[in-house]
């Protein structure tokens, strides 16, 4: 089993150029999505999705060839669960009846099909659902970061707060700037898993604040950046191990768990790494940043209560 329990690695004094790494992550992650934007899937946009099935495994180069030539270029093409079923996006097309669209690309296929092809179901989402779906998709997230601020506040304090929710905004940007990057497809279940990253982070970051108010009533001698390295230190072994643990599951699913969900657990696994190692640089060095030291984190003794401080032993 790791343990990390005596570590002693300077995390803070390199917390620097950790802020400059991040910089750098965001401010290129920002490019990216000011210039090629996200890759949203017909959730955000609307649009006209079909599944069909086969009675043979079948190649999806194969499909789209017949799609092509019936003038469906651009559908997207992928397999959902097994390669005998498909599922087939398709952007909408303006005064086009969603019905006949289904219909004909139904006939595309079947047309000179040595075997039956089945069509399963057929949905349709409007370019006005679309933008309701991107909207309150966009306030959900800026909700969850009001109540985190919220929250961590009244838990810790005001400047853990203030480090917190940058740290989520870090993981979220550098999620979204390697979507971007890719152009992996953003739906809604994508969007499940960014906050599901906020909360995963935000329970790693609590857990390191939570060991630093402890470190600081306890280490009485010691300067903010050194109770801050040893809480990190502290912390790291159960950082790692649960990060780890993760990861194994998010990989699995987005190596066996076919394309439906690869976009959920990809997101997942970079908002994973992203977040642990916010977790470990960004959120302390953050704190410290926005001036937490001993005089915020331990309340001034009224005159005759005792300064004994908490977990030290008396004489």
């Amino acid at each position: 089993m790791l343990n990390f329990a005596d570590a002693n690695i300077d995390f803070m004094g390199r917390r620097r150029l950790a802020l400059a790494l991040s910089a750098i992550l965001i401010l290129g992650s920002i490019f990216l999505l000011a210039t090629r934007g996200l890759n949203f899937g017909i959730d955000f946009t609307g649009g006209t999705v079909i599944e069909v099935g086969y009675p043979e495994p079948v190649a999806l180069e194969h499909v789209r060839e017949k799609l092509e030539d019936g003038g469906y270029g651009r559908a997207i093409v992928q397999y959902f669960g097994t390669s005998q079923d498909v599922l087939i996006r398709l952007a909408p097309r303006e005064g086009e009846d969603t019905a006949e669209l289904s219909n004909e690309v139904f006939r595309v296929l079947q047309a000179g099909a040595e075997t039956e092809v089945d069509l399963r179901r057929v949905e349709f989402v409007g370019p006005q659902v679309g933008e309701e779906l991107r909207e309150q998709g966009g306030l959900a997230m800026l909700y969850a970061m009001f109540g985190i601020l919220v929250y961590v506040a009244l838990r810790f304090e005001w400047r853990f707060s203030v480090g917190s929710v940058l740290a989520l905004a870090h993981d979220v940007v550098i999620t979204l700037g390697i979507f971007s990057l890719l152009q992996a497809e953003f739906d809604l279940s994508v969007l499940a898993a960014i906050l599901a990253v906020i909360g995963y982070s935000l329970n790693d970051t609590i857990v390191v604040y939570d060991r630093i108010r402890e470190n600081f009533r306890k280490m009485r001698k010691e300067n903010a950046e050194s109770v801050m390295n040893k809480a990190v230190n502290q912390m790291l072994s159960r950082t790692i191990i649960t990060s780890g643990t993760t990861l194994l599951v998010l990989l699995t699913l987005y190596f066996l768990g076919g394309a439906v969900i690869n976009n959920f657990a990809l997101a997942l696994i970079i908002g994973v790494l992203v977040g642990t190692y916010s977790s470990i640089y960004v959120a302390a060095a953050l704190a410290l940043a926005t001036g937490v030291d001993r005089t915020v984190m331990l309340p001034v003794k009224k005159e005759g209560e005792d300064t004994q401080a908490v977990g030290e032993e008396r004489p």
